[in-house]
């Protein structure tokens, strides 16, 4: 039995991973066996510019976090070699960080389970997630099909002008 010292340094790492999770909009599980430090070093770089938390941690107190947090369907994928992203903002970056890594760097790092917006998904719906469009290109998307539409409506509105033989106005 632990002494009472380290009982209270692992309730505070199961308690600190619990906040992470509850603030979290997205979690992604991966098994990072294989990697090397200079991969590592990479992708923790990319994931730290778009705002993900990535760590390692012990399973057992990922196990008791997850639990504690309301994500008891997660806990089956704390085995072996464990990784947790995090982002508490964006649903999408952490998967799609993950999922390029794991397609093209290397053969053993994979994708194991997830978490997005209070739902578990399993190794083939967090690599689903992870290629939808970002934010960015939805948002990007939109505003072209808006823009047509308004594009269209001028076009339309000018050739009944000159249709009636009228002067079209001019767009400032």
């Amino acid at each position: 039995m632990p002494n009472e010292k380290t009982l209270q340094a692992k309730q505070e790492v199961v308690a600190a991973l619990k906040a992470k999770l509850d603030s979290a909009v997205t979690c992604v599980v991966v098994d990072y066996k294989g990697i090397s430090v200079e991969d590592d070093t990479k992708l923790r770089k990319q994931l730290r510019e778009a705002g993900v938390d990535y760590f390692v941690a012990k399973n057992t107190m990922l196990r008791f976090a997850a639990k504690e947090a309301g994500y008891e369907d997660l806990t089956p994928y704390f085995e072996g070699t464990t990784a947790v992203a995090i982002s508490d903002s964006d649903p999408v970056s952490a998967a799609k960080i993950l999922n390029d890594y794991a397609e093209d760097a290397n053969a053993n790092f994979s994708l194991k389970a997830g978490m997005v917006e209070g739902k578990i998904y399993d190794q083939a719906g967090i690599q689903a997630i992870a290629k939808l469009p970002s934010k960015e290109q939805l948002l990007a998307q939109l505003c072209s099909v808006l823009n047509g539409n308004i594009r269209g409506l001028a076009v339309a509105l000018n050739a009944i002008a000159e249709k009636s033989g009228e002067a079209a106005p001019e767009i400032a």
